[in-house]
């Protein structure tokens, strides 16, 4: 199974590779710099929003544990003042 799975990869890439060299054109083009800051700060906006994303699902996973330690610490100490009466 492995094998055929292999060698499915290996035709897709090979055909791949074959098509991406036979039909490709050269092209004698211009990137303008502005163009390319662009780019960078696109990609960097993708970023910062992904970190943002993460650190707003952290903190919340953080205060549910929060939660739950203070609960369990609450239910201890009312089980340590019933068994102390």
């Amino acid at each position: 199974m492995r094998i055929k799975k292999g060698l499915a990869v290996f035709k897709f890439m090979y055909f791949f590779t074959c098509f991406f060299f036979l039909f490709s054109n050269t092209a004698f083009a211009y990137i303008d710099p502005s163009a390319v800051t662009y780019v960078i700060q696109a990609v960097a906006g993708v970023f910062i929003a992904v970190g943002a994303a993460c650190t707003i699902y952290r903190h919340k996973i953080a205060k549910f544990f929060r939660k739950m330690k203070k609960k369990q610490s609450r239910k201890k100490h009312n089980k340590e003042m019933e068994s102390d009466e």
